[in-house]
């Protein structure tokens, strides 16, 4: 099926994070968002198809996860999409992704210990981190030749001090494929020290160069104290359907972990619709899943013309992975707040703040291009006005 990602669907009015509550973050309405990373696109046909069967039955009772064809559609896509074997047994259900890693952060430290992560990050690794009372450790990624790059020297002698790794793969928010030397480099040094290896894998599905994403659990063998959380939500747009999954293949902590959802936060029974969506999307879209890459690869390549062309203080090369543009104002002579002002309050374009993944994150925009072209058009138009104003000021 041939799907149209150039459509423009209106969000607003159905209590849309992106789009409806704007003003949360940006302290002001009727901005053009490009902020919280969900799609403005709609899901592929045959999930809102199986939706449809479903409320049409009229009937929305306790539902079981702990089936083959839940978990299996799961260890399935694993091996077409990623040549990479998963069990049945290793996968369990959750209502989200950062839930898992909180869980999994409970479950496999102590309060206080020390937690290794990539700085810039996603911001709720800081939250999870810190809430659970353990100690965040940053390893401030060095920027090469427009890509971002471990310092592994620097890198061990943290992991040495940490009981976890908490790893973003893909990584959000600069796009970054970890390669295959690179992850296994780091399983070397988690498995000396005996780290715990935590991968958030959520953005797996959007590739947009030629690198391929590596899922963690491929390297089972060479380490096992490594875990998975990942979901089809952000990859399909069905975020607000619930579910997710996590893989552990340690038995002991995979126990532990039921305990904990079914029986202390009772969490165990599926949101219906959402484990239908992980169903449906990871046997039935690989086509949607194809197109969506071609579509994010073509709004990649417009912001990185537009701001060679039209913004040359900016730098900005397409990243390896995600539907998120990680750009650098480092040689802009004004400050962040400063380009922040302009863009909320001349632009009127919601673009996210660098300093909200770290303080490595320093003096860059997060953009999300998860969107139809012309929105990502716009969006462009209003920067450079923006910015136009603040050169000419």
């Amino acid at each position: 099926m041939k799907y149209d990602f150039d459509e423009i669907h209106n969000r607003l009015g159905t209590y849309c994070t992106q789009w409806d509550y704007i003003e949360d973050r940006f302290h002001k309405k009727d901005l053009i968002p490009f902020s919280i990373s969900d799609t403005d696109f709609i899901v592929p046909k045959p999930i809102t198809d199986k939706i449809h069967e479903v409320a049409n039955h009229q009937i929305y009772g306790y539902t079981r996860w702990n089936h083959h064809d839940f978990k299996s559609s799961i260890t399935t896509y694993f091996q077409r999409r990623f040549d990479t074997h998963i069990e049945e047994d290793w996968i369990l259900y959750s209502p989200s992704v950062m839930y898992s890693v909180s869980l999994l952060i409970r479950l496999l430290s102590q309060p206080h210990d020390k937690v290794l992560t990539m700085n810039p990050m996603y911001d709720a690794f800081i939250n999870v981190i810190l809430e659970n009372d353990r100690e965040l450790v940053s390893h401030h990624l060095i920027k090469t030749n427009g890509t971002f790059e471990i310092d592994f020297e620097v890198f061990e002698q943290q992991a040495s001090q940490c009981q976890i790794l908490l790893l973003c793969s893909p990584h959000n928010p600069t796009g970054r494929i970890w390669r295959d030397d690179e992850i296994k480099k780091m399983i070397e040094i988690c498995k000396k020290y005996q780290v715990k290896m935590i991968s958030d894998e959520i953005h797996m599905d959007i590739q947009i160069k030629d690198q391929k994403h590596q899922p963690l659990l491929k390297y089972l063998n060479e380490y096992d104290e490594m875990y998975s959380a990942s979901s089809s939500s952000k990859t399909l747009n069905t975020p607000g359907l619930i579910g997710s999954y996590v893989i552990i293949p340690n038995e002991k902590v995979r126990d532990a972990f039921v305990g904990v959802t079914r029986r202390r936060d009772f969490l165990n029974s599926a949101s219906i619709f959402g484990m239908y969506a992980t169903m449906i999307g990871y046997t039935q879209c690989d086509d949607y899943i194809d197109q969506l890459n071609e579509y994010i690869r073509g709004n990649m390549e417009l912001v990185e013309n537009f701001i060679h062309d039209y913004l040359p203080d900016f730098h900005f090369q397409r990243p390896e992975a995600t539907y998120l543009a990680w750009i650098d104002a480092r040689d802009v002579p004004f400050t962040s707040d400063e380009i922040q002002e302009a863009l909320v309050n001349i632009g009127g374009v919601a673009i996210m703040k660098g300093e909200t993944y770290g303080e490595n994150g320093t003096k860059y925009l997060r953009m999300n291009l998860g969107c139809p072209r012309a929105k990502v058009q716009e969006g462009l138009n209003r920067f450079k006005k923006a910015m136009d104003a603040l050169y000419h000021k």
